[in-house]
Parts: structure tokens; sequence; C-alpha cells
């Protein structure tokens, strides 16, 4: 059996899934970044959507990648995990 980043690195030598992977990757990073405050901060998502002054709802829909946040929401998702936003363009 194949772990994740095995199976990973042969679907990257696919040229049109590595422009796709890519060009998710910031969705992704959002998604495992409120995943992993949730994780370290010990609460539910109910409780880190109260302190991110937003609906649980509204933060179920950014976890699934059913909406995109803007930098507003950004920064409330920054404040409410207890972390600095940083946008970077490499």
């Amino acid at each position: 059996m194949t772990t994740f980043d095995e199976h990973l690195a042969e679907q990257m030598k696919d040229p049109e899934f590595a422009r796709e992977w890519e060009r998710l990757e910031p969705e992704y990073a959002v998604i495992n970044a409120i995943l992993d405050a949730q994780q370290e901060l010990g609460i539910t998502q109910s409780e880190l959507a109260a302190r991110c002054g937003m609906k649980q709802s509204a933060l179920s829909r950014l976890e699934t990648g059913k909406t995109s946040p803007t930098l507003k929401t950004l920064q409330q998702l920054a404040d409410g995990m207890g972390k600095k936003l940083v946008i970077q363009f490499v």
C-alpha cells in the first residue's frame, strides 16, 4: 500500500494535475490552518467560529471549500486563531 505522499508524488508527474494542485494550494492552506487551529486550541468548529466573530455555518463552508474567504474574513480567522495574517507572493 502506498502513502498519500507517494501517491501525490506520482500524480504530480502529470502536468495537468500539477497545475490544478498548485492552483488550489492557497485554498488548501486556509482549510488546513483552520483545522490545525481547532486541533491546537482543542476547540470545536462552533467555538472557533465564535472566536472569529462568524457563524458556524460560514466557517463550515470555508472548511469544505464551498466558499472562498475575503481578506477581511482571513483577518477575522487569524485574530480568532490567535495568529498573524501574512500574505506572500513568491
